[in-house]
């Protein structure tokens, strides 16, 4: 595939790039960078399907949406850190490069065909991600959360790749076609497969934040330095999601009946841990990784129906997702900067956005969108988004779960609003607030594409 070709190469590039004295050039760098794999991820469109390095990698429409979705949002990301070239204690050749390496992995994950190239896949995206989180290495917070996202995603790792040999040693095969005629040519699996298949995705549910494997996320999320968290909640869930969607859908959908009552309560488990408990939180950070758990649950009900409406729900949720998503820490980043409030300490409450509407209505307005399109209003991408999962749920016939998603879609209307309430109908401090025409042109992007896809949302699906 040539945007994981080129990926390595741009990162490499990158890393010598960081020599020079002037860290200028690195992020006009690395988005030109980034803006090439996007053109050539949507090479050969119209050529799929292909398979490469020995047919353990796949590529179609679909892997190429997934892909497209995970590249707009690391540009988006990036734009975002003009602040490094400012920061003498900042090393942005790393971070660029680390970040591009990460995009590697997640690639790996949305297109693999062989359970190998799963398991390198994760481990490049998750390595890269433990780096980023402890980053900011003279602040204890983020040294914590590293080390605990690092121990946990160590144990998630070994489960996965016990669950990995478990499969090989009942079906003879990593590759997941071979999987699933073991499944179709088998009318009783052995137990060892079906150990197997559970342990492997419960390793993967611990990368998308689905309870109960969720335990690691507030504190990760909360210790991360902002933009990095934006990547981790943005770039990995919809490369996990992807993944999943692609075990379940290639290899698993035989074996229905066993595991769709499992993946059913856990899908329930992980929306009532994430909307019940995003509404005590008092930190916007910690509101937004429950928030991010919450979103899990949305995707595990596509995942759990698995219906032929399945596949265009999650790429639409993804997408509308991760651009309300950086929309939102983008907001955040620029008002804790500009307020004096370190983007990793506890004071970074709603409180930071009083007066937001009178101070910048711009920023007013991004935020506004993003709140609306993450707790699913109308006329907003987030809207659609939860209107076709909850279709592919229909189609299956779970209309009990229908009952309690659209519950805690009420649920989530109270903690996002928080913000908005703050921004509009609280007082702040006096003065206006001063926005970079770098970070405007970001922001105004992100909340056209959401507002867009929110009014006109066959777009996409006739894209895919």
């Amino acid at each position: 595939m040539l945007p994981i070709t080129l990926l390595s190469i741009f990162g490499l590039v990158v890393l010598f790039l960081g020599f020079q004295k002037s860290k200028n050039l690195l992020l006009p760098a690395t988005l030109l960078f980034a803006t090439v794999v996007l053109a050539s991820n949507f090479l050969h469109w119209n050529d799929a399907p292909s398979l490469y390095f020995k047919d353990m990698l796949f590529e179609n429409k679909l892997t190429m949406a997934f892909s497209g979705i995970v590249i707009l949002s690391a540009m988006l990301i990036i734009a975002l850190t003009r602040g490094f070239a400012d920061d003498e204690s900042a090393q942005p050749a790393e971070y660029y490069a680390i970040m591009l390496f990460s995009l590697v992995g997640a690639m790996m994950m949305i297109g693999f065909k062989n359970l190998l190239m799963l398991f390198i896949g994760v481990e490049i995206l998750s390595v890269s991600m433990y780096v980023l989180t402890g980053s900011d290495k003279r602040n204890l917070r983020s040294n914590e959360a590293a080390l605990k996202y690092f121990l946990m995603g160590a144990f998630a790792t070994g489960i996965m790749l016990f669950g990995m040999a478990l499969l090989y040693g009942s079906t003879s095969s990593f590759d997941i076609t071979g999987i699933k005629s073991y499944v179709a040519t088998n009318a009783v699996p052995s137990p060892m497969f079906y150990i197997g298949m559970l342990m492997l995705l419960i390793g993967m549910l611990f990368k998308v934040s689905a309870a109960p494997f969720h335990f690691w996320t507030p504190d990760v999320y909360d210790g991360a330095p902002t933009v990095f968290t934006a990547f981790m909640s943005t770039i990995v869930k919809t490369a996990g999601f992807a993944a999943i969607y692609r075990l379940l859908e290639g290899s698993f959908s035989g074996a229905y009946n066993f595991w769709w009552m499992t993946l059913a309560a856990i899908t329930i488990l992980t929306l009532l841990a994430g909307n019940v408990t995003a509404v005590y939180q008092s930190s916007f950070k910690r509101m937004m990784a429950y928030s991010s758990i919450s979103h899990a649950g949305y995707l595990l009900l596509s995942l759990t129906a698995l219906s032929s409406q399945s596949q265009d729900a999650i790429v639409f949720y993804s997408l509308a997702y991760s651009v309300a998503t950086i929309s939102a820490f983008g907001v955040l980043m620029l008002v804790a900067k500009e307020t004096g409030v370190r983007a990793d300490d506890d004071i970074e409450t709603f409180d930071v956005f009083n007066g937001l509407g009178k101070r910048n209505p711009l920023l007013a307005f991004v935020l506004t969108v993003s709140m609306l399109s993450l707790a699913g209003i109308p006329l907003t991408a987030g809207f659609w988004g939860k209107f076709m999962v909850f279709s592919s749920v229909v189609e299956r016939g779970l209309t009990w779960m229908l009952v309690v998603a659209v519950l805690m879609s009420a649920v989530g209307i109270y903690y996002y609003f928080r913000a908005i309430i703050a921004a509009y109908m609280r007082e702040g401090t006096a003065g206006s607030l001063r926005v970079p025409q770098f970070y405007r042109l970001v922001l105004v992007a992100t909340t056209i594409v959401t507002i867009i896809f929110g009014l006109l949302p066959d777009i996409l699906k006739s894209l895919v």
